[in-house]
């Protein structure tokens, strides 16, 4: 649902941001605050999330529900410079010349007569992860198609179909490209009384050259996948849809989602190469945003690590994001999922980090493969998880167990990690991220020594303007 803004005045550092709509700025240098950029740091970062929540004085109802915009940071020779663009998606275009909201969206039904509540199409908000192609950049929603945008400029071309996507498949925000093939994968679900999951596999270009379709029970929540050697693993989470609630418009989809942990999590195991199910499974019940990596161990086991939660608590707070005001705990860690896959059966599933994970990555080349560190976000120590969002980045080593914290500041707030590669040395490598200054409500570029995230950042450059706590992004060379 729709609700008025209502900003308290003991909102944290990180609100202000989230409570008014961000400002587009075009190509700009940015200027050095600290130290210097890598000489072999060469390429663009992109990077997506929610910039607006806002329109016409009406607050949206979820932080899934803010219209995408980018920003694309590129290095060079020269130094470095930054553009920041909304998509634009025609429900965009049209929000924004009407000046209101119109279209229901994940924590929203669309305003207006109970017709316009019950067949108002869902805007495609564009808003939540990037896949940078050879000739495109595609602004990614696991709702709907793509949006492919200009490279360089950020100028919105349009969704595009990527030469297989219909008009009633979608494509999720979490693709994962084979380190071994430079294989794309994805999937997209389609809602029923039995949802149907569709599997896709594409070229390095991004053109989609085999699907494939298989029945899953009522409508779950499917946000993310694993490649693990040569198998694509779903772990579907025991949320399911209240249809009758949904199609009759009382309920948005967000509010209508129920969390029935009898139903445990259904694992399904796929081959990569065929697309058909190799096996499927069941474990006891948890939720996950987000999967790590997988591979496929010595014995033949699929190894999956994911940022797991107890229960469904995490979308309450995701929820509260978009008033910038939370006051739900959920507390996730990193859990380790070994399971069998010709039959689906799980082996073990083990904590191997009891501190709070999000936005897990593991270097590129190592995608489907044992990588020995994962990057993720996390809390500074004595952080209040109710009341703040994520605002430390570290690496987790899973050889020794160590966790190291790059500790950004007591109001600050940085983006997921980004693992990149010097260009002149490959045995250097970098993590970027975009830090938010909640007290002057700015931006900046922070560059690590990706093997001393404890250390200062050999690099900070300065943003024209404040970018929103975004999702996800990726790095071109």
């Amino acid at each position: 649902m729709t609700t008025a803004v209502n900003v308290s005045a003991n909102k944290k550092a990180w609100a202000s941001v989230i409570l008014e709509p961000a400002k587009e700025f075009p190509h700009t240098p940015l200027p050095t605050i600290s130290g210097k950029m890598p000489q072999g740091l060469r390429g663009t970062l992109y990077r997506n999330g929610p910039g607006r929540l806002e329109r016409g004085g009406v607050r949206m109802g979820h932080w899934f529900d803010g219209d995408g915009a980018i920003l694309a940071v590129d290095f060079n020779n020269s130094g470095a410079n930054a553009v920041y663009r909304y998509v634009q998606t025609s429900g965009y275009q049209e929000e924004s010349t009407a000046n209101k909201l119109i279209y229901a969206n994940y924590g929203m039904v669309a305003p207006g007569s109970l017709w316009d509540k019950i067949f108002k199409d869902v805007k495609n908000a564009a808003n939540t992860s990037v896949l940078a192609l050879p000739d495109k950049l595609l602004a990614l929603w696991e709702g709907g198609k793509p949006h492919a945008l200009n490279l360089k400029t950020l100028d919105t071309y349009g969704e595009d179909d990527l030469g297989g996507l219909s008009d009633s498949l979608p494509y999720s925000a979490h693709y994962k490209r084979a380190a071994d093939t430079g294989e794309i994968y994805n999937f997209g679900m389609t809602p029923g009384l039995n949802s149907t999951l569709h599997i896709y596999k594409s070229t390095a270009s991004g053109r989609i050259v085999q699907k494939a379709a298989h029945n899953i029970d009522g409508v779950p929540l499917v946000h993310d996948f694993v490649l693990a050697g040569q198998y694509l693993v779903f772990f579907i989470p025991p949320v399911r849809l209240n249809f009758l609630g949904a199609i009759t418009a009382s309920k948005c989809f967000s509010d209508a989602l129920e969390w029935l942990p009898s139903k445990g999590t259904q694992i399904i195991v796929i081959d990569r190469q065929t697309l058909k199910i190799v096996s499927r499974g069941e474990a006891e019940p948890w939720y996950q945003w987000h999967f790590s990596n997988g591979y496929v161990d010595a014995e033949g086991a699929i190894i999956v690590d994911i940022a797991r939660y107890d229960d469904f608590q995490t979308n309450q707070y995701l929820k509260e994001v978009a008033t910038g005001e939370t006051h739900t705990p959920a507390k996730s860690h990193l859990s380790r999922v070994s399971l069998n896959p010709q039959t689906g059966k799980v082996n073990k599933i083990e904590k191997i980090l009891d501190c709070q994970c999000e936005f897990p990555n593991v270097p590129p080349e190592y995608v489907g493969k044992d990588s020995r560190y994962t990057y993720l976000s996390t809390f500074r120590p004595g952080t209040d998880i109710s009341t703040e969002i994520l605002n430390a980045i570290a690496r987790y080593d899973h050889h020794t167990g160590a966790l190291t914290i790059a500790d950004v500041g007591e109001n600050r707030y940085p983006s997921e990690p980004i693992y990149v590669k010097d260009l002149e040395n490959t045995s250097q490598t970098w993590v970027i991220t975009v830090v938010y200054d909640g007290k002057s409500n700015a931006s900046e570029v922070w560059i690590y020594d990706a093997s001393r995230l404890n250390e200062e950042p050999v690099c900070k450059l300065e943003l024209p303007g404040a970018i929103p706590h975004s999702f996800h992004g990726t790095w071109k060379e």
